[in-house]
């Protein structure tokens, strides 16, 4: 089976409060609600603390058109994938021996904050040295669930390739998605939660001649489910000036429902119970997100530690999330026959489970 070798992650250089963002707000939407400094407590109870993004928080200010916020995400997707790429294949931490990237097989792109055709990965090819053979898989509209579809698509590549060694590169910039003249719900929630990360991750088939320094995360098995007509849940609202954000208020309810008899059957065709999982790899879409995995799986506070600390850190950063989350645990040197499983749900609406062995 697949192994996951290395992760990365990156974090661009604005870096601001909760209270910045919601002094932002407070400025921008002080005529459009009667009862603003009540919307604003959402900034206070989501349990985060900071996040990042790749503006200054003065471009939030202002309108902007499509064509602009999309030369943005070209140049500096492009420019922070390189960083993380460089990052992932020279982490000493995890690598006895950097990998060149000319020895990279394949490349899957994830990303749902800004389009290019040509793609980030072949531009970011231009400016490393892969081989001009390198399979590029770029995936677009996955959103949240991206980091965990993207890992869940790698590791089919290296069962078909055994000796592949492939990278997984999410890069979401949802500051850039950002709209000052949307006044719904919707918008003032998203600006609560999301921000914008990237991350990397190298996986390496079975037979691939590279070597750990620590146990690393053996793939057992994936999953995905589609819930049917739900595209409503979240996902984006295509207008003019740019992507505008859907968000349900009734996700955490769906989660409680849809995703305990999801896991439970996932876990039963490999004769585990959620109780027997070591670590618990989740993407943390919010503080409601992940209390609604505790109780959807009967797990303690506990389990999801490591997904709340990111979230307070760097809140919700879309499809790289749950990367930054199970760097966290690889951190950790979890020890050999320790089982994890990884979820990111997204939209569709959709979920995706990993299930791993460290070894």
């Amino acid at each position: 089976m697949s192994k996951i070798h290395s992760v990365s992650s990156f974090l661009p250089s604005y870096n601001y409060s909760q209270q910045d963002a919601s002094t932002l707000l407070r400025n921008l939407f002080t005529d459009h609600y009667a009862d603003l400094e009540r919307m604003l407590k959402v900034f206070e109870n989501g349990d985060i603390e900071s996040r990042q993004f790749c503006v200054p928080i003065e471009w939030f200010e202002h309108t902007h058109d499509l064509e602009e916020r999309n030369r943005l995400y070209i140049e500096l997707a492009t420019s922070y994938g390189v960083l993380a790429i460089n990052a992932c294949l020279q982490n000493k931490e995890f690598l006895v021996d950097s990998i060149h990237p000319s020895e990279v097989d394949a490349i899957f792109f994830i990303s749902s904050t800004g389009f290019s055709t040509p793609s980030i990965e072949a531009r970011i090819i231009n400016q490393l040295p892969f081989s001009d053979s390198v399979k590029r898989i770029p995936i677009w509209g996955l959103g949240c669930a991206g980091g965990a579809s993207g890992l869940s698509r790698a590791h089919d590549y290296c069962l078909a390739h055994p000796k592949a060694k492939v990278l997984v590169l999410c890069v979401e910039l949802c500051s850039l998605t950002f709209q000052p003249n949307d006044f719904s719900k919707s918008n003032l929630i998203g600006a609560s939660l999301f921000a914008d990360g990237i991350a990397c991750a190298l996986v390496c088939g079975n037979d691939a001649e590279i070597v750990s320094k620590k146990a690393v995360p053996k793939f057992v098995a994936t999953s995905s489910k589609l819930m049917p007509n739900s595209e409503e849940v979240m996902g984006w609202d295509m207008k003019n000036d740019g992507l505008h954000v859907i968000f349900s208020k009734s996700i955490p309810s769906i989660i409680e429902k849809w995703l305990e008899p999801f896991v439970s059957e996932f876990l039963s065709d490999h004769q585990l119970t959620s109780s027997q999982l070591d670590h618990f790899i989740a993407h943390p879409g919010g503080k409601k997100v992940l209390t609604a995995y505790e109780k959807a799986l009967g797990f303690e506070s506990s389990k999801t530690a490591i997904s709340r600390d990111i979230l307070k850190k760097h809140g919700n950063m879309s499809s790289p999330t749950v990367l930054y989350v199970l760097e966290a645990f690889m951190k950790l040197g979890c020890s050999p026959g320790d089982k994890g499983l990884l979820t990111a749900l997204g939209p569709g609406f959709s979920g995706e489970l990993v299930l791993l062995e460290w070894q």
